[in-house]
């Protein structure tokens, strides 16, 4: 079962509403995703944290409907 893109855009959104979030179907298969997430929300967090409070916005849909997601993720220069 895919995933769309706006509804990966729509999670991260909603638990980072100051994000930019660009989404890229890799495959267009819609299971496999590039994703550049942009926060204030990760200052001072690190890479890993970072990436974890991607995948908790994504309400663990990882590994199920969105098979594989290469994240990127900063903070607002």
């Amino acid at each position: 079962m895919a995933m769309p893109a706006a509804e990966i855009e729509a999670l991260i959104k909603a638990a980072l509403p100051d994000a930019r979030v660009s989404i890229d179907d890799l495959a267009g298969d819609g299971d496999h995703y590039a994703a550049s997430v942009v926060s204030e929300a990760f200052r001072g967090k690190s890479r890993v944290q970072q990436h974890q409070i991607v995948y908790a916005a994504l309400r663990g849909r990882m590994g199920g409907a969105l098979h594989a997601l290469a994240l990127q993720t900063s903070i607002p220069e």
